[in-house]
């Protein structure tokens, strides 16, 4: 009879998480596997303080590399953290945190999609969520009021440790990698609300290397041009009407994807009666100044109130 229910024993699942890792072991694991991973990925989906739906992919790799893409109401924004230098991708991010007086959205419109450099804390801080420390204090210990064994989850046999913040799941099998955290309704975690977020990749070969051709603010040489008008002249505007502008380049010369041009435009009690383009070239150096002429091309004369606006153009980096 003995023989029999160490046989029928075998086959089933052990009572009381006989054979199961304690849940110290299981919460070892997980902070470790933040910790101490030479690199793993962060990706899912979360909300932001005004209820905005947005994705993230962060990949980190110790002790100082991150690479962080979030998207999210039509933006995408890409950071790149080495050390305290920070390198960003994305305009509307960027628009967001200029001002919005003309030149600065001509900034904005002059890097375009490039590289530029910026302060480390315009990058999503994640430390709850990325560190073994942080992430045992906030999720873990006297923080556990539930755990649930053979939960699969990712296609993986996990253990889930549920508390008021979030819901756990940590690989089954040693070294008890950290798989999944799901926050609880109401649980903002590092600005992060309703996320569900996925961890994999664990030592994995990863390379995060500074970008090129990366744009400085604190030296505006390395932007493209950025021609605004200083003044106009209409002292040739008679049949025809040639016109010239002098420019000033508030930026650098290399790197915009066309060439800046001007808009001369004629108008007469608020009627356009003709325009002209010219083109800009070629590039002077920054804060340096060049004239561009053109004629405009129309019937008539030239009403001594007539008025010549100039707008320059600049498509910005390629």
């Amino acid at each position: 009879m003995s023989a029999l229910l160490l046989v029928a024993g075998a086959a089933c699942d052990l009572p009381f998480q006989l054979g199961q890792p304690t849940t110290r072991e299981l919460e070892t694991g997980a902070a470790d596997s933040l910790s101490n991973s030479t690199t793993f990925t962060l990706k899912g989906t979360y909300a932001d303080a005004a209820g905005s739906a947005w994705t993230i992919n962060a990949v980190l790799l110790r002790p100082d590399r991150e690479d962080v893409t979030v998207t999210g109401n039509g933006a995408q924004v890409e950071a790149i953290l080495i050390g305290p230098q920070a390198y960003f991708s994305g305009q509307a991010f960027l628009a967001k945190h200029m001002g919005s007086d003309p030149l600065s959205q001509n900034l904005v419109k002059a890097v375009g999609n490039a590289w530029w450099k910026g302060s480390t804390t315009l990058a999503p801080q994640l430390p709850d969520l990325t560190t073994g420390k942080a992430f045992r204090a906030t999720f873990l210990g006297a923080a556990v009021t539930q755990r649930t064994d053979q939960v699969s989850i990712d296609g993986a046999d996990a253990v889930e440790l549920s508390g008021p913040r979030a819901d756990v799941y940590i690989q089954a099998a040693a070294p008890h990698y950290l798989l999944h955290v799901r926050l609880r309704d109401g649980a903002v975690i590092d600005g992060l609300a309703r996320a569900d977020l996925d961890y994999s990749n664990f030592n994995g070969k990863v390379d995060i290397s500074a970008p090129t051709d990366v744009i400085d603010f604190s030296n505006l040489t390395t932007l493209p041009p950025i021609y605004t008008v200083v003044s106009v002249d209409t002292s040739r505007c008679v049949t025809p009407c040639v016109v010239s502008a002098v420019l000033k380049n508030l930026g650098g010369m290399a790197g915009a994807k066309a060439p800046s041009t001007v808009t001369f435009t004629l108008a007469y009690a608020g009627t356009a009666l003709g325009a002209c383009q010219a083109v800009v070239s070629p590039d002077v150096a920054y804060n340096s100044t060049t004239t561009v002429s053109c004629t405009i091309v129309f019937t008539g004369q030239v009403a001594a109130s007539a008025v010549v606006t100039a707008t320059a153009d600049n498509p910005g980096h390629a």
